[in-house]
Order: structure tokens, then C-alpha cells, then sequence
């Protein structure tokens, strides 16, 4: 019989139970965390503005920007994070497959319909994730308080105020609100998937299958549409690409990752709503793309009905330990 005491077993079990944060040691300060996520905010809201300005098949551009992730990740999570890779049981590996797949749509849907409409109208829509978030969390049975379904009403106010003002531009740009829309909703059904694997799987092991798997089925998606995979591409395409999946996937999406634990779902959250407003300006500034002003009220109150949804949830995280989140 082992000689620890009870409280040490316990504590041992519990550390066991816990999933690793690879991309990152444990423990940094606020202060860092903080710092972190200001160049996370900063690469995502590049984004969309790069993507428009990149002379590239949208899937295309979406499979590279996935697949470069994964070439940069392999070496550090094929050293670091190998045991945690074979240790994933069936149904973490299938729901990590599954998220990929999910992602994939997501980017499918997003990136065309930036050549559609405006960068601006299109970050706005596919960032209401927030919203279908809650509806799919409510369909399942979790009850939601009230604040949540204020805070959804408005941020829907927002976006029919922004459809209607891309409505009366043009039938192209309204078609590209309705992709930008739908992908907001698979990316809700990428949040919820990664949230779930996250409880037992670290960030590496799990972004590393679901980037792996969103680049096998945007490549598959490119061979049967016929989208060219490189082709052609000029040299400032490839540095375009390179610097998406640079600022967006490895400076945005993976500290993100890796600063969640710490500063927890609901800061970080409230945090990626500033990608709208930070890629419409850096849009209006290098890509000349300045919408009508009736835009920027719809934006608004996009925002403020996702800051009260993010409120409540902060209210929530009061009385109970706020879970972890796979982002």
C-alpha cells in the first residue's frame, strides 16, 4: 500500500484528470496573459481583411491556412505532446474529427463571402457564434437567465440592421451576409464540440487533429470544385497566405488557446468581439472598403448584445467554477 496520504492521492488524481495546456506553461500572470491576448485579438482581426485582399480560391486559401498551422505544429506537438496523442480515447479522437469537419464548413462558408460583401459586414455576421451558441445550448436543455436572451434579441436587431443596409446595396452582398451568418452557426458547432474535448485533452493534441482534419477536407473540397491549390499563385499570394496563417491561426487562434485557462472563457470571449471593429478598420485603411455609415450602428449593437450575453455569463461564473473552453 502506498504510503501518500489522502489529501495528496486526491490532489495527484485531480492533476491527472486534468488536460495539459501544451501551447503554453501553466501559471503565467495576468499581466502577461493580458498581453497575449491583445496580439491574439490583433492577428484574428487580420483575418478577414487578408483573406480579401488574396488572390486565391477561398477554399484554397482556407486549406493552406490550416495546413501551414499543422506544418508549424507538428514539430512541437509530435516532440512534446505524443504521449497525450496516443492517450486520446475513441470517442475525444471521433469529437475532435468531428469539430475539424465542423471548421471546415465554417471556413467554407465565411471566407467566400468576403468577396461578396464587406469585410466589416461580414466579421460582424460570422461573430455572432455567441448567439447560436446559447439557442444550442437551450435546445439541449440547459436554461439560459434572461440577460442571455436579451443580449441575443439585440445582437439580432444588429444584424438584420446591417443585412438591411447590404439589402439595399446589392442581391451579391446580401448572399454574402447569409454565408457570413451560416458560418457564425458552424462555428457554433465548433465551440461547442472543442469544449467538450477539452475537458480531458490539451489544447495541442486536440488543435493539432482538428486543424489536421479541417486541411484534409478543404483539400478534398478543392479537388472536386476544382479550385486550384497553387497553381499560379504568385509570389505575393504566398506571402499573403503565410502571413494569415501566421497572424490569424498561429498568433490568434493558438494564444487564444493558450491563454483561455487563465483568464477564462468569458474575458476571452468578450475580448474576440473586437475583432469586427479592429477588421473594419484595418479594412477601411489598406483595403479602402468604407460601407455606409448606417453600417456602423448595426455593429454597435451586434456588440452590445454579445457583451451582455458575456455578462451574464461572467454573473454565472460567480457562483460556480467557470469550465474550460475549447476555442
Amino acid at each position: 500500500m502506498s504510503g501518500a496520504s489522502p489529501v495528496s492521492r486526491a490532489r495527484t488524481t485531480r492533476q491527472a484528470a486534468e488536460p495539459t495546456t501544451d501551447l503554453g506553461a501553466p501559471g503565467a500572470s495576468p499581466r502577461t496573459d493580458l498581453v497575449l491576448l491583445a496580439v491574439a485579438v490583433a492577428g484574428i482581426s487580420m483575418s478577414a481583411p487578408l483573406v480579401a485582399a488574396t488572390a486565391a480560391p477561398a477554399l484554397a486559401i482556407a486549406f493552406w491556412r490550416n495546413a501551414m498551422a499543422v506544418g508549424v505544429l507538428s514539430p512541437f506537438v509530435l516532440l512534446r505532446s505524443r504521449g497525450e496523442l496516443r492517450r486520446m480515447g475513441r470517442r475525444a479522437v471521433l469529437l475532435s474529427v468531428a469539430a475539424g469537419c465542423v471548421l471546415a464548413l465554417h471556413f467554407g462558408l465565411w471566407l467566400p463571402s468576403l468577396s461578396m460583401t464587406s469585410v466589416a459586414s461580414s466579421t460582424a455576421l460570422v461573430t455572432t457564434t455567441p448567439i447560436w451558441t446559447t439557442l444550442i445550448l437551450r435546445l439541449r436543455g440547459q436554461r439560459r437567465p434572461g440577460l442571455v436572451w436579451a443580449g441575443s434579441a439585440l445582437a439580432i436587431v444588429g444584424v438584420v440592421t446591417v443585412s438591411g443596409v447590404d439589402f439595399s446595396t446589392s442581391a451579391r452582398a446580401l448572399g454574402g451576409d447569409a454565408l457570413a451568418l451560416a458560418g457564425g452557426m458552424a462555428a457554433a458547432g465548433y465551440v461547442l464540440l472543442g469544449a467538450e474535448v477539452r475537458r480531458t485533452v490539451g489544447t495541442a493534441a486536440y488543435t493539432y487533429v482538428c486543424y489536421g482534419t479541417t486541411a484534409v477536407v478543404l483539400l478534398v473540397a478543392c479537388l472536386v470544385s476544382g479550385a486550384s491549390v497553387g497553381s499560379g499563385y504568385s509570389a505575393d499570394t504566398w506571402a499573403k497566405l503565410v502571413a494569415l496563417t501566421v497572424a490569424a491561426q498561429l498568433l490568434g487562434h493558438s494564444l487564444i488557446n493558450r491563454v483561455v485557462r487563465g483568464l477564462g472563457p468569458s474575458v476571452t470571449s468578450t475580448a474576440i468581439l473586437l475583432e469586427t471593429p479592429g477588421a473594419a478598420l484595418i479594412a477601411a485603411v489598406w483595403l479602402g472598403q468604407r460601407p455606409p455609415l448606417a453600417v456602423y450602428p448595426g455593429l454597435v449593437v451586434i456588440l452590445a448584445g454579445l457583451a451582455l450575453v458575456i455578462l451574464s455569463g461572467r454573473r454565472e461564473g460567480r457562483a460556480t467554477p467557470e469550465p474550460e473552453t475549447g476555442v
